[in-house]
């Protein structure tokens, strides 16, 4: 049955398309693309289409900003051990690493911890704090993490140890008591952008350190650093979390982008050089489905510290190693996250009507936690409903979940599951959860009634957002790369989808690992198209005349460039 999805056509602006064709020079097509973003004056248009580190918030405009970065130059001063904690995910991982790599050119005893995914689990654990204790650490940084850990922190106090908290999760009913408590979901936080990255919360902690110290005449015998070049960080952190690509996110990740295709950073070329990428510039794309999954992989199944030691190294053998164990993990990975889905798409079709589940919720004692996440998300982008995996290990059940976008997974967990759960934490999109065993059933239901009772049946079909209409013989090398300005892509800021009507659909074909190949055909003009796990469809099309709701881009292969269109719907 075709389309597979709900088409939604945007409602054109002719006024704002001619303003931005006329004072831009771009195609009324790309002007409506934009116009659909919400950008319609020449200003807007301008900041999106050029971003500036200019643009950039003040830092101290964070709550807390003042005391955090006052506190980390006492600690400088009296020559404390300082230790940042980090998270085991891509963005905990490159938090850590520029707050580590910054402090270090600064103060020598700066070191770092990132707990054990299994072991320990997410956030501040007091049998960390008791080791910090021994080790005479004066001052805890944490970077992606910490908001949830007042008990935590008030032990750390209790022993002596000063905590600055820097995280850009939900704020729970307990703020930590610490030092400074930087996050700009805060409600008396006066930071304009609340969508921030961990790494951009730590970045901006840089920013206002940086500016501090020049201040106090710090940097008068010492090198000044440029901050810009730890952006190709920020920008992979900044992706790897799928936070919205708008406003400092954009601006972050775009430039920071730049600067990893002609990155200094040894341990990133390293890894650039695994992922077979050495002549291909890194986007938003490939950032995310080859360099983050190996950074997170690290996290999950091995060792989180290969990946911070890879990204701190400044020497080429022990980053091609790290990078080959990264790659390794990462293989490792592939094979369980295969495993786990193909138990769970067989108990969904021999157990479960998908069309009356509003939620799915799966658990097992024989999943390893840190792939969970994963295939969680891999259910959703499948059957487009909430999911959440769990793990079960001595009755307790660890769970890691991913959401649509018409639902607010973290408040639904919040607002009607928090009485079954041990804890939780997350944001709209990604959470994770404990719960006890013999509750997960419960859980399951009560989930699924509050999904059903907020966006009911019809949104638990995925839409298709349409940026433009437009004819096969627009599609041209100058449009693409006009779209491709509009780039990094992900989350709020997608890929243009366009949409050509009555075109003619030809040489079918199931190519690679079930994707439909074919070629279509109209007003005069003629692309080889690709949709990715679809050939299942290619007897349903075969010889027929369709609209296709499509993104067209540059394929580069053996060599050659040319105009391929990436398929996202078809309606008959």
């Amino acid at each position: 049955m075709l389309p597979i999805t709900r088409w939604k056509f945007p409602n054109t602006n002719i006024g704002a398309q001619c303003l931005l064709f006329g004072e831009l020079g771009i195609s009324s097509i790309v002007s409506q693309i934009l116009i659909n973003r919400g950008i319609t004056t020449l200003d807007e248009a301008k900041k999106f289409l050029f971003p500036s580190l200019e643009q950039l918030h003040n830092p101290f405009l964070m709550k807390d900003m003042k005391r955090g970065v006052d506190r980390i130059i006492v600690g400088i001063s009296r020559n404390e051990k300082l230790v940042v904690y980090g998270d085991y995910d891509a963005d905990g991982i490159t938090s850590t690493v520029i707050l580590v790599k910054f402090l270090r050119e600064i103060h020598e005893n700066t070191t770092y911890y990132i707990p054990g995914r299994i072991e320990e689990g997410y956030g501040l654990s007091k049998t960390a704090i008791d080791t910090f204790r021994e080790d005479g650490i004066k001052l805890i940084i944490t970077v992606d993490c910490g908001i949830s850990n007042h008990e935590e922190i008030a032990y750390a106090i209790s022993s002596g140890i000063d905590v600055i908290v820097t995280d850009h999760h939900e704020i729970p009913d307990i703020i930590p008591d610490c030092s400074a408590v930087i996050n700009p979901h805060r409600s008396d936080c006066q930071f304009p952008f609340k969508s921030l990255a961990g790494v951009g919360v730590a970045f901006n902690l840089l920013i206002a350190l940086r500016g501090k110290l020049r201040n106090l005449d710090f940097w008068k015998d010492r090198k000044y650093p440029n901050l810009r070049e730890y952006l190709d960080l920020v920008a992979i952190g900044t992706i790897g979390d799928i936070v919205p690509l708008v406003e400092e996110n954009r601006i972050l990740s775009k430039i920071g982008l730049g600067v990893a295709n002609n990155t200094k950073r040894v341990g990133l070329k390293a890894l650039i050089s695994i992922c077979d990428m050495r002549d291909k510039p890194i986007s938003s794309e490939s950032a995310a489905f080859r360099l983050i999954p190996r950074i997170n992989a690290a996290g999950r199944i091995g060792s989180p510290e290969d990946a911070v030691e890879l990204l701190l190294t400044e020497d080429e053998g022990q980053a091609e190693m790290l990078a080959q164990r990264l790659d390794s993990y990462n293989r490792d990975r592939q094979a369980m996250e295969k495993i786990i889905f193909d138990e769970i798409l067989e108990e969904i079709n021999t157990s479960i009507d998908i069309s009356k589940a509003y939620s799915l919720v799966f658990s097992s004692h024989e999943w390893h936690p840190g792939i969970i996440g994963i295939v969680a998300s891999k259910l959703v982008d499948r059957f487009y409903r909430p999911a959440i995996l769990i793990s079960i290990q001595d009755g307790i059940g660890k769970g890691s979940g991913r959401s649509i976008l018409e639902f607010n997974l973290y408040e639904g967990l919040e607002k009607r599951c928090s009485s079954l759960l041990l804890s939780y934490g997350g944001h709209r999109y990604a959470a994770g959860i404990s719960i006890r065993e013999e509750d997960i059933e419960k859980f399951s239901k009560i989930l699924s009634k509050a999904v059903r009772e907020e966006i009911g049946d019809e949104m638990l079909v995925p839409e298709t957002a349409i940026d433009a209409l437009c004819d096969l013989d627009e599609i041209d090398y100058n449009l693409v790369s006009q779209i491709e300005m509009l780039a990094p892509f992900g989350s709020m800021n997608p890929e243009p989808i366009l949409c050509a009507k009555g075109i003619q659909l030809s040489n079918l074909a199931t190519v690679g690992n079930n994707h439909l190949k074919m070629s279509a055909n109209g007003n005069h003009a003629h692309y080889d198209t690709i949709w990715f796990n679809k050939g299942h469809l290619s007897s349903l099309l075969f010889g027929s005349t369709a609209d296709i709701a499509f993104i067209p881009q540059v394929n580069h292969w053996n060599g050659k460039s040319s105009i391929q269109l990436k398929i996202k719907d078809a309606s008959l």
